[in-house]
């Protein structure tokens, strides 16, 4: 470990030295002419004159002696980046060439923020995965920090344009506003939020700098000055504009846990202060002294899950603080050993704990830590924690001690620069003390919300349960039949085939067999279906026999349950079948896809528990489930395995509210399923996975789609439903209002109860 820090620490004063030479903080070229001067060819030579060069640049020239002319000339650099004694690593011919060919590069443009890039670009894939480093893009870190309070800042700018007074206070504000990461890997949002804050206020000094020159009549105009009150141009007069940066990097806190992504951290923000510097001195024609360093923020080498923020980034009475950052965010079946403990640790006896995602850890600290001060926050997050189970063990928690959500970014795909990165659905959640200040959504457009609920929508703090009880009048959903026989009943087209032709009567004990992915991909499957009294003809074929031995010993050496039916080896684990017909959704399906597939088969077929199967239903049924309004609850309520849709009877189909309607409207919708069922029949050369694959629905199958979209959402309102957020919005409501009546219902019938007793 002391090895490995100390080449972390090498290669980030590395990377300044040739940041330097090319951008005026050492003359230019200053390093990579010192190492091809003064160091032997082979490289034998080049970790101690290193050493010695790192030891000058933590000295100051005043307290310098016996050092070489060509050493000496080195500026005094430190401000932490130099202060610990390392050992250079030997070098050899080769790398040292390699030394000087870098520095040959032109590093003054280089981009700061790109260094997480390349950190990914170069470690590991199992280390990425460990760590769960996901480096975020300028475009979506500025999707935090633009609502998160760049957009607030630039209100201000904007309203206090001509007001002196209000741009003086708001550069105090600025100075004043804490940026505290606490997943902050190589910098990138410290980085942007640093950068975006300078250029803020060069735009305020620039207007303070505009109303001065028109107070003292320079290029005034008769319009410019009308608008401007006298008592603010006389402000404007005498106000001496001070060119200087009261931006710091002291203003910037951090925790990472990777070492050298912490080192890479303060090295980037040193770089970036430099480069506002230069912008700065370009606008006008001062700047801060790049040189001596100063101490790049608070960034701190730890585990942000263990370390007490406040620690870190103290809070003040004067202070805003703004927590942000892409935290890692690794699901329960991903996490190692001691990110488990550090979940049990924080969510210390909150039930269910174990299957949150380890980003939950910083939403609960950061919630912990914003209470009762001026601070806000927003992390970006993979959208498993906005989804299924984990809306309940997770927000249950966060949203108590009058703490809200401020601002949503729904589902978004990540990007970032780096090589191989990781394909991720994203959102954006703030969290804030409850206040009466406005609440936003975004998606494909910009939205004002009353209240944000933890499904990022527009509707009451509700979280949805897994019930057992249906919330509606609707027909009872189960699980198809689970086989648990070692694939030794479950037949391929094939090898019915073969059977039958070996064993004629055979035929008579197989059926069709149809899962999710039978269903889906059109693929024709089989098993052996024997019923009790069937079993001594059934075993007189001697390939059936041989099946039903192979999973007689399957069950025998298998687990607990296994053992447990191996007195029936000839039959599946579960059996149940239509007595006419039975309605089939897929336990897992591709997000992608508008409408969810719903399958409509006959008694001759048996289901396996790929598949949610409702037996013997109303057809109507089969058009409720193909619904837009079914499909917009499935995609917020329901947990998801990457991009695809996990449904759950308990979570998507008992939760889902719908009203009672009249036998007119079963018949309106039935007729449209047979519609719907009757568009499906026109190509029999297209899978069910292709026929409601958006790129490639067949336009009649879309359009009896949308007819029974009609006739659903006029079950809940005359008017159609102009979007999903609608949808979402009005079914949100009727839910809530379904708990409240069932709760009263049962408050009623305790009641009624007690009262019987007595």
């Amino acid at each position: 470990p002391e090895f490995i820090h100390g080449l972390n620490v090498f290669l980030s004063r590395l990377l300044f030295c040739f940041f330097a030479e090319d951008t005026g903080i050492f003359p230019e070229g200053q390093f990579t002419k010192g190492v091809s001067s003064h160091t032997q060819a082979d490289g034998s030579d080049l970790n101690s004159y290193l050493d010695k060069l790192f030891d000058v640049l933590n000295t100051k020239k005043s307290d310098r002696k016996d050092i070489p002319a060509y050493l000496n000339e080195f500026p005094y650099v430190n401000g932490g980046l130099f202060k610990d004694k390392i050992s250079s690593p030997v070098f050899t011919r080769r790398s040292r060439q390699a030394i000087i060919d870098s520095g040959e590069l032109n590093w003054s443009a280089i981009n700061p923020d790109i260094f997480g890039s390349m950190m990914q670009a170069v470690i590991t894939p199992e280390h990425r995965g460990g760590l769960g480093m996901h480096y975020t893009s300028v475009p979506n870190i500025m999707k935090v920090i633009k609502p998160l309070f760049l957009d607030d800042l630039y209100e201000a700018f904007e309203q206090g344009q001509n007001e002196p007074k209000k741009l003086i206070k708001l550069l105090e504000r600025i100075s004043k506003i804490k940026i505290f990461d606490p997943a902050c890997g190589s910098g990138n949002f410290l980085i942007i939020a640093y950068k975006e804050l300078r250029r803020l206020e060069m735009k305020i000094i620039r207007r303070l700098i505009e109303l001065q020159k028109l107070a003292q009549g320079f290029k005034a105009k008769e319009e410019q000055l009308s608008i401007i009150p006298e008592s603010q141009l006389e402000l404007a007069e005498t106000y001496q504009v001070d060119l200087f940066s009261r931006v710091q990097l002291s203003q910037f806190y951090g925790i990472e846990l990777d070492d050298f992504a912490h080192e890479i951290a303060q090295l980037s923000l040193w770089l970036a202060e430099h480069q506002m510097n230069v912008e700065f001195y370009d606008e006008f024609g001062r700047m801060n002294p790049t040189l001596p360093l100063k101490e790049a923020g608070k960034i701190i080498h730890g585990n942000a899950c263990r370390i007490d923020w406040e620690a870190i980034c103290p809070k003040g009475r004067e202070s805003e603080i703004f927590i942000l950052g892409n935290p890692p965010y690794l699901g329960s079946k991903r996490q190692n050993k001691q990110q488990k403990r550090d979940i049990a640790h924080i969510f210390n006896g909150v039930k269910g704990y174990k299957n949150l995602d380890y980003i939950s850890c910083w939403f609960f600290k950061g919630a912990e830590y914003i209470q009762d001060c001026n601070a806000e926050l927003a992390f970006v997050s993979t959208n498993s924690i906005v989804q299924g189970d984990q809306v309940k063990l997770l927000w249950s928690v966060l949203l108590q001690d009058k703490i809200e959500i401020g601002f949503a970014h729904r589902s978004f795909r990540w990007a970032n620069n780096a090589k191989h990165s990781a394909a991720v659905i994203c959102v954006i959640v703030s969290l804030r003390n409850e206040s009466n200040q406005k609440k936003y959504i975004y998606s494909s457009h910009l939205s004002e919300a009353e209240n944000i609920n933890p499904y990022l929508i527009n509707a009451p703090t509700i979280i949805v349960g897994k019930r057992t009880k249906l919330l509606s009048n609707l027909p009872e959903m189960v699980y198809g039949n689970m086989p648990l026989e070692g694939g030794f009943l479950k037949l391929n087209e094939n090898e019915k085939n073969k059977l039958i032709s070996k064993c004629a009567f055979a035929e008579k004990f197989i059926r069709p067999l149809i899962g999710g992915r039978e269903f889906l991909n059109s693929i024709n499957r089989y098993c052996i279906w024997i019923n009790d009294i069937q079993l001594d003809e059934a075993l007189k074929c001697d390939e059936i026999k041989e099946r039903v031995d192979n999973v007689y010993e399957f069950r025998k050496n298998g687990g607990e349950v296994a053992r447990s039916l191996v007195d029936s080896p000839h039959q599946f684990r579960y059996r149940k079948e239509a007595e006419k017909t039975f309605i089939v959704i897929p336990c897992t399906t591709s997000m992608r896809r508008n409408y969810m597939q719903v399958g409509y088969f006959d008694s001759r077929y048996i289901t396996m528990n790929s598949l949610q199967v409702i037996y013997d239903t109303e057809t109507f049924i089969f058009g409720l489930l193909s619904s837009k309004m079914h499909m917009a609850w499935i995609n917020a309520v329901s947990g998801k395995l990457k991009e695809d849709i996990r449904y759950s009877t308990q979570l998507c189909y008992n939760t889902f509210p719908f009203p009672n309607i009249s036998n007119q409207k079963k018949q309106e919708i039935t007729q449209c399923v047979f519609r719907i069922l009757e568009e499906r029949e026109n190509h029999p050369e297209k899978t069910v996975a292709e026929l409601y694959d958006p790129d490639k629905m067949p336009q009649g199958l879309l359009e009896a789609h949308q007819a029974n979209d009609e006739v659903i959402e006029k079950c809940y309102r005359s008017r159609p439903f102009e979007s999903d957020e609608q949808r979402l919005e009005y079914l949100f409501k009727q839910y809530e209002e379904m708990i409240e009546e069932e709760k009263q219902k049962e408050t009623l019938f305790e009641k009624q109860k007690k009262k019987r007793r007595r």
